[in-house]
């Protein structure tokens, strides 16, 4: 229903930081919870951010608090992703993904997935 694309993904040394992108197309995204989801090889997804359609309100994982940062502009269809102080557990794919109810938990209901975009953090 919303095409999610990611970018901004790369290879960085810890400590350093990164900012993704996800473009959004086909549908408009105010209504839509979004969030940032990422997984490592052989390990289960897990939601590491979101943000209510307004954005107003945002979830972090305990793990990224103070350190990442969920924005989104719905003027332009874009959901942000500012990584900072990256550590080498923060290496993995990271998905956005489009939601459709926002909770304290991160949201829930998402269904519509972008591709993915690699962030590998070296020492």
């Amino acid at each position: 229903q919303v095409q999610l694309v990611e970018s901004g993904g790369g290879l960085v040394q810890a400590g350093a930081s990164l900012r993704l992108s996800c473009a959004a197309s086909g549908r408009t995204l105010s209504s839509y919870v979004m969030g940032w989801f990422r997984q490592a090889p052989e390990k289960e997804r897990e939601l590491v951010a979101a943000i209510s359609g307004g954005g107003s309100r945002q979830y972090y994982k305990d793990s990224v608090k103070g350190r990442f940062t969920i924005s989104r502009d719905n003027a332009k269809n874009t959901v942000y992703l500012q990584m900072n102080n990256l550590k080498l557990e923060d290496t993995a794919v990271y998905y956005c993904a489009a939601g459709n109810y926002y909770t304290d938990s991160g949201g829930g209901g998402y269904v519509n997935w972008g591709q993915g975009t690699q962030v590998t953090v070296s020492s």
